[in-house]
C-alpha cells in the first residue's frame, strides 16, 4: 500500500505514535508518506520506504496568523495525486480530521477519492475538542471520516460520551518497540546517577499542568524520605520554572536532575527503578508502557487508559490523581525489598509485550485494507 500519515512531528504521544506507525509499515514493505510542517523528531534514520513531504506556511501581509491548514490541504492534494496515494492516516482530530476532509473533497471534484482514517489520540478529544471553538468541526470532521480508531477503550467511550458520533470506532492500542525498548546492561551509567547504590525513579512528559508533575515531585519526597533515591524528571514545558522552584522549597535539588529532552530515553529507563505517571488526564500512557517494556514497574492514576495498560498489583499501583500518600506509601513497598520489585519488573515485562509491534501493526494493515475495500465499494466509479 500507500500510505500517507498526517501527524504533529513533536514529542508528543501522536507525534511518536504516528511515526512508528510509519517506521512499522515501511518496514514490512509498504510507501509511508510523512506529510507535515517539519521531519518527525523519531524519523531520524533513511528508509528506502519512507517519504517526507513538508508543508509550507504561505506568507501573505494579510494574514496575522499563516494558514497552515489551508496550506496542509494543499499538500495533500499534490500528494496524493503525484504519488498515487491509496489512503490518508491522519492522526490527532485538531485540525487534521477537517483539513483531511478538504483535500478529500477537492480530490473528489478532480475525479478522484482517497479514503481517510482519523486516529484518536487524547486530548483532541478530552480537552481541545470538548471547546466550544472546536466540537462542532471535530465530530462533523470524525463523522466525515472513513475510519475512525482510538488508542484505549476508554478513549473510544469518552468520545461517544462528548461527541455525537454516527460511527464505529476501532480501538487499537498504542504498541512499544522491542527492538528499542528493553533492559540492557547499563550499570556503569546507573552508577554515575546514583554511586551509592539509590533507587532510581523516572518521570518522563510535556511538563503540561495535566501531567501534575509537582504531585511526582511531592511523591518522591516520601520516597526520599525512606529510600535513599534520585529522581529523573525527562521533558521540558510550561511547568518547568515552578518545578525547578518547587525542588528548591523541598530542599530535593541534589536527588531530582531535570535532563531536558531526551531522544534515548529507553536508556534513561534501562536504569530505573519505578516509574511515576500521576496525570490528571492520560488516553493511554505511552510513557509508562515504555517503562515497562524496559522492566519498570509504575505508579500512575487510575483515570483514562492507564487502568488498560498498568494492572493494579502487578505491574504497579492505581490511585486517584491526587492521593500522593497512597501514592507514596505504593511506591516504597516496590522499592524496599529487591524481590518485590524483581517480580514487579517481571510482571511489568509480560504486560508491556501485549503491546508488541508485532501484534499491532497487523491490526493496522487489516483495518487499512478493510477500509480501502469498503470504501471503493461505496465508491465504484471513481479512482
Amino acid at each position: 500500500m500507500k500510505i500517507g500519515i498526517v501527524c504533529y512531528p513533536t514529542y508528543g504521544g501522536s507525534g511518536v505514535v504516528a511515526t512508528e506507525i510509519g517506521l512499522g509499515l515501511a518496514q514490512r514493505g509498504h510507501k509511508v508518506h510523512f506529510i507535515t510542517y517539519k521531519r518527525p523528531v523519531r524519523l531520524a534514520h533513511f528508509h528506502e520506504n519512507i517519504f517526507y513531504h513538508e508543508v509550507t506556511d504561505a506568507e501573505y501581509p494579510l494574514f496575522e496568523y499563516p494558514p497552515y491548514d489551508t496550506a496542509l490541504a494543499s499538500k495533500l492534494v499534490d500528494v496524493v495525486n503525484y504519488e498515487n496515494l491509496d489512503i490518508l492516516h491522519v492522526h490527532y482530530a485538531i485540525p487534521h480530521a477537517a483539513v483531511a476532509y478538504m483535500a478529500k473533497k477537492i480530490l473528489l471534484s478532480q475525479g478522484r477519492y482517497i479514503p481517510v482514517i482519523t486516529t484518536l489520540h487524547g486530548t483532541d478529544i478530552t480537552l481541545v475538542g470538548k471547546n466550544p471553538t472546536f466540537a462542532p468541526i471535530v465530530a462533523f470532521s470524525i463523522n466525515k471520516s472513513d475510519g475512525i480508531t482510538a488508542v484505549s477503550e476508554n478513549l473510544k467511550q469518552e468520545t461517544y460520551a462528548n461527541f455525537e458520533i454516527n460511527k464505529n470506532i476501532e480501538v487499537i492500542y498504542n504498541f512499544i518497540d522491542f527492538n528499542r525498548f528493553s533492559r540492557l546492561n547499563k550499570e556503569h551509567f546507573k552508577k554515575a546517577i546514583a554511586p551509592e547504590g539509590e533507587r532510581i525513579i523516572t518521570h518522563i512528559s510535556n511538563f503540561r499542568k495535566v501531567k501534575r508533575v509537582d504531585n511526582v515531585i511531592r511523591i518522591f519526597k516520601k520516597i526520599h524520605e525512606i529510600i535513599p533515591s534520585k529522581l529523573l524528571l525527562i521533558g521540558d514545558g510550561p511547568e518547568r520554572i515552578k518545578l525547578e522552584k518547587l525542588c528548591r522549597e523541598l530542599e530535593l535539588c541534589d536527588a531530582i536532575r531535570f535532563l531536558g529532552k531526551q531522544s534515548a530515553v529507553e536508556e534513561l529507563l534501562a536504569v530505573s527503578d519505578l516509574f511515576i505517571i500521576p496525570s490528571e488526564n492520560e488516553s493511554f500512557g505511552l510513557s509508562a508502557l515504555e517503562a515497562m517494556a524496559c522492566e519498570v514497574p509504575v505508579i500512575s492514576s487510575n483515570i483514562g487508559g492507564l487502568p488498560e495498560v498498568n494492572i493494579q498489583g502487578v505491574t504497579g499501583f492505581l490511585s486517584n490523581p491526587d492521593n500522593i500518600d497512597e501514592m507514596a506509601k505504593n511506591a516504597i513497598q516496590i522499592l524496599a525489598k529487591d524481590e518485590v520489585l524483581q517480580q514487579f519488573r517481571k510482571n511489568a515485562l509480560a504486560q508491556a509485550k501485549r503491546f508488541d509491534i508485532d501484534n499491532i501493526l497487523p491490526q493496522y494493515e487489516r483495518y487499512y485494507e478493510q477500509i480501502i475495500k469498503t470504501a471503493f465499494q461505496e465508491k465504484p466509479m471513481v479512482r
